[in-house]
């Protein structure tokens, strides 16, 4: 009998084990990018071109999750940070913000790759629009609250963990609203309300949101709890108003599920007002505590401009802002235009869009609460007909039916923007059967982040 040799087994590798790579890129979510015996690893915090010492943290059949042990070669792109917390929200800080501005180009031309929408090697991907100082931009912080054995805290959650981490600096934030958070957790702790505990399901407060207008400098307040009740209410919010007179809405949105999303389906007022207001070049909006508007505004209007450009709107043109929020796209871009309709699923969102439209006397205007699918054609119905269409989804990109509705009917001009590269590109491979793309501009909403905005300009194919 012959005796064959035997294969030598495969390499293992095991949690913890450490090893020396060489970073090639950087990944979606701005992770580091190696190869280490044949296998993908992802390191957060390495940057291309860095020798670095990594651990293993996961090993999976495909790929690698590893940590960032030392760094043996530097890249002339890394920075020190400014932030030193482990959470989300930060996770290119090291990087210099130039190399974050090319890096968001990247992400679209890897997520076109991966899904390959028609032409997609030819798309122009246009250089992004940045910040001159991209720090101080956020204007919404939402914090959870926990009791600790030291006091309360407040912060967002460790990276891929859920221990929440104290941040009572976060240079990406506006100073206010973390001044607002502070001062509330000592109010909390002043009156002795209880705060939410997550393992036994009690307490009442469970988050604190925050939104300043850079307009206007005032802010509003939204304590999301467990129950309508609350002891203590009347002094919490005497103190409040005395040592924070910048807190001109305070409400309250009761959310007594056991479940991690923050909002619940009631909100009412507390004190001062409903709405605070922020502007857009010449517009401004009244925003409800559940109301969403773009997190920078100075580089919202970045955006929009983009997005009014890539329209080029004429005044016997109508549009259709799906998606429409409190109605921010559609009354900036569409002043001129012959008439605007938008929807939504939030009611609040589209009884701000209906008010905003009213204030500015824009043009012939109709707001609608419910799915865009099922809107679009019962206008159609009704005889309506668009131009124009521009989308702005949430990051799980367009609804397949929505896809199917837009093809449909296949409006001349039609500009999507995206939060989400990857649900872009996927959406892409349908769209295309219709449009060509044009060009792909990315914006920096979020500086210090992998997240990228961009503005799709799309052509009707003839």
């Amino acid at each position: 009998m012959v005796q064959t040799k035997k294969q030598a087994p495969g390499v293992i590798l095991k949690k913890g084990q450490k090893f020396v790579v060489t970073i090639k890129r950087l990944g979606i979510n701005g992770e580091g990018i190696g190869y280490y015996k044949k296998k993908i690893v992802f390191i957060p915090k390495a940057l291309p071109g860095e020798v670095v010492l990594a651990q293993i943290v996961q090993a999976r059949p495909k790929y690698l999750e590893a940590r960032l042990l030392k760094i043996k070669k530097k890249s002339p792109d890394r920075v020190e940070p400014v932030d030193k917390y482990d959470v989300g929200g930060i996770e290119l800080e090291h990087l210099a913000y130039p190399e974050q501005l090319k890096f968001k180009q990247d992400v679209i031309a890897q997520a076109l790759a991966k899904f390959r929408p028609k032409g997609y090697q030819t798309y122009p991907i246009l250089e992004t629009l940045g910040m001159e100082e991209p720090y101080h931009y956020r204007n919404k912080a939402q914090f959870q609250v926990r009791q600790t054995k030291t006091g309360l805290i407040a912060g967002l959650y460790k990276a891929n963990s859920h221990q929440l981490v104290d941040l009572p600096t976060f240079e990406t934030q506006r100073p206010l609203t973390l001044k607002i958070i502070r001062q509330v957790l000592s109010l909390l702790e002043k009156w002795h309300i209880s705060i939410y505990d997550e393992q036994k399901h009690t307490g009442l407060v469970r988050t604190l949101v925050v939104r300043e207008s850079f307009a206007t400098g005032k802010a509003q307040l939204v304590l999301v709890t467990t129950s309508k009740k609350f002891p203590q209410k009347n002094g919490f919010l005497t103190d409040l108003k005395q040592l924070l007179p910048e807190v001109i809405s305070v409400m309250q949105n009761i959310n007594p599920k056991k479940t991690s999303l923050v909002w619940g389906e009631e909100t009412f007022l507390l004190a001062g007002q409903e709405t605070i207001t922020e502007t857009l070049g010449p517009l401004s909006f009244e925003l409800s505590a559940r109301a969403f508007f773009q997190m920078n505004p100075p580089q919202t209007k970045v955006l929009y401009d983009e997005v009014k450009k890539a329209l080029d709107l004429t005044a016997n043109e109508t549009l259709v802002d799906a998606y429409c929020g409190v109605g921010t796209i559609g009354a900036y871009v569409g002043q001129n235009a012959k008439e605007v309709r938008g929807m939504d699923v939030i009611s609040e969102a589209v009884a701000d869009a209906q008010k905003n439209a009213q204030k500015y006397g824009l043009p012939r205007t109709r707001y609608e609460v419910g799915q865009a699918e099922d809107i679009l054609p019962k206008w159609i119905a009704e005889g309506f007909s668009f131009d124009a269409l521009v989308v702005d989804p949430p990051r799980t990109g367009l609804d397949k039916k929505l896809i199917q509705t837009i093809l449909h009917y296949a409006p001349a001009k039609f500009v999507y923007v995206s939060c989400n590269p990857s649900t872009l590109a996927r959406n892409l491979v349908d769209l295309t059967k219709v449009y060509d793309v044009e060009y792909i501009r990315s914006v920096d909403m979020f500086p210090q982040t992998a997240r990228v905005e961009c503005v799709v300009k799309l052509v009707k194919r003839r």
